[in-house]
């Protein structure tokens, strides 16, 4: 037996345990598993024990499938908006402003660790602390089931915007230039009919996964090779394909593999040095610039009028401290413009901001409704045409979620409550599909407590059938439904057993098992279409 396999073996089970044990007890607690694994990234970097370029390019390998599976969702017309962004630049420069100010405030009274720090340096960390975490906030979103939400679409946008900004730092401060070759990348203009004739040739299956790879690993050396950010790449060829009808089906498969490989992505972030008491109460004294990175996030979107809740939202799911933070640190130690502990001060600052903005992710929507009145004080009268409160008119039945199963239920109770009947849906994709082909869908979300508090004014909706994807999602607008004083009947669909009984416990009149009942649903419709049996 290969005595130095067996070690490779031991050293993976290592950190895949800890990682394991930590992402289920930060489970238990009611935090994201990702919480978890940043942790397990701070204990393992004492060990010395795992092999960190694994680790590394399993990160590397998460980001690029990260952002081609962005790329599957992104309408163009989303960034473009102003809310997206105007507000990126303005928030970019002015917390590099304030934080450099606050800085150099902090060195001028004595601060040991920034003893000496000039302008200069003061302004490279406030840059590092003015970006978002892609990685969390699209896994967090993804996790509550937001990612086609208006909110989600906004911040999403602005994370992109801020990838862009963090492209052209990294051209200007490590001298990497574009190369001449850079302008073949246009070819991939006219490439993207082949590209979409592809997409319809591999099916599905293996094919279609080893196509999602090949695009998202090649897009990104393609980029390398001309001298530009690889990551850039991979989400440019997600959206050249985003139009595609299986995108949305590309990204589902491609979720799996993206999580594991994030895995190596948050041990890294931990691992990234080892924390001694100046760099956690350094770390610690940074931290509350969430709240005035927040806060000037929330006044700006309200400034381009977007609704409370809304801003809110957004507000909460960018309020972290980003990855992108470590690489430029790294970039000032590698030059000698900042001190080396400034990088785990960097990484465990990272770290604490994710788990804060992961406590206030999960609590959005209960801040909103409890202080609702409050926060809608401060939003402007006329705002955005997506952003409105929707009205389902005289409809007496509404199906909130209309994908497959969404539709077909809508299609059966068309046949005896035509015009009495309402689809709902978050994505606008969706719901303009959806209405091209005659059915009353319109614009909502379903978790928005404003939107069922109308529904309960209007009093005319009697039944709610719920086909949300997420489990999590149907909990939370059941909860919403209750708390709005909604008298009517409320029917939901399940996965599991345990789901069923959640839901049930919740208030649900109705649970319908998709997976037992579809059984039974189908024998129904087959013994219908056939000629009886003989017997």
């Amino acid at each position: 037996m290969d005595v130095a396999w067996v070690a490779l073996a031991l050293n993976d089970l290592l950190w895949i345990g800890v990682a394991f044990v930590l992402g289920l007890l930060s489970k238990g607690v009611g935090l994201p598993p990702m919480v978890g694994f940043l942790v397990a990234g701070f204990l393992l970097s004492t060990q010395g024990q795992v092999d960190e370029n694994l680790l590394q390019k399993m990160a590397d390998l998460g980001i690029t499938l990260l952002l081609f599976t962005i790329g599957l969702k992104i309408n163009i017309r989303n960034i473009l908006r102003p809310q997206v962004w105007g507000v990126t630049l303005i928030h970019t420069l002015l917390v590099v402003l304030a934080v450099t100010t606050g800085l150099l405030l902090l060195a001028y009274w004595g601060l040991d660790s920034l003893a000496g720090f000039a302008w200069q340096q003061a302004a490279l960390i406030a840059f590092a602390l003015s970006f978002s975490s892609t990685v969390f906030v699209v896994k967090s979103m993804e996790d509550k089931g937001e990612m086609d939400s208006f909110h989600g679409r906004i911040a999403i946008g602005i994370l992109i915007i801020q990838d862009i900004l963090a492209v052209i730092f990294l051209a200007a401060s490590t001298g990497k230039i574009p190369s001449i070759w850079a302008l073949a990348l246009l070819l991939l203009i006219p490439l993207r009919p082949l590209l979409i004739r592809l997409f319809d040739w591999v099916g599905r299956g293996e094919l279609l996964i080893l196509y999602g790879f090949l695009l998202a690993i090649g897009g990104a050396e393609v980029f390398e090779l001309v001298g530009v950010k690889g990551d850039l790449g991979a989400l440019i060829l997600g959206v050249m394909i985003a139009p595609h009808p299986k995108a949305e089906e590309l990204a589902k498969i491609m979720l799996g593999f993206k999580d594991l490989f994030l895995l190596g992505f948050f041990l890294t972030v931990g691992m990234s040095g080892t924390p001694n008491t100046e760099t956690v109460l350094l770390a610690l004294l940074l931290t509350p610039l969430l709240l005035f990175k927040g806060g000037l996030f929330y006044v700006l979107f309200l400034q381009f009028k977007l609704r409370a809740r809304t801003a809110l939202l957004s507000t909460v799911n960018l309020s972290n401290f980003s990855e992108f933070g470590l690489i430029v640190v790294a970039i000032g130690v590698a030059n000698g413009w900042v001190n080396t502990s400034w990088l785990t001060t960097m990484a465990l600052t990272i770290a604490v901001s994710f788990i804060v903005s992961a406590v206030l992710s999960g609590q959005a929507n209960n801040l909103y409704t409890r202080y609702r009145r409050h926060l809608k004080r401060w939003q402007k009268a006329d705002r955005l045409p997506n952003d409105q409160l929707v009205d389902l008119g005289q409809a007496q039945i509404a199906v909130i979620g209309m994908g497959a199963v969404g539709t077909g239920t809508y299609d059966q109770l068309s046949q005896t409550h035509q015009g009495r009947l309402v689809g709902i849906d978050i994505d606008a994709r969706t719901v303009a599909n959806q209405c091209a082909e005659d059915r009353h869908v319109i614009l909502g979300d379903p978790s928005d407590a404003d939107f069922w508090d109308r529904v309960n004014q209007a009093d005319h909706l009697t039944l709610v059938l719920l086909t949300l994807p997420k489990f999590s999602s149907t909990l939370t607008v059941v909860e919403l439904l209750k708390e709005s004083g909604y008298k009517g009947q409320i029917a939901a669909t399940a996965k599991f057993p345990d789901e069923m009984a959640e839901l049930t416990a919740a208030g649900v009149d109705t649970v319908f098992n998709m997976h037992t009942e579809a059984g039974a649903g189908f024998a129904v419709h087959a013994m219908a279409q056939t000629k009886p049996l003989s017997s």
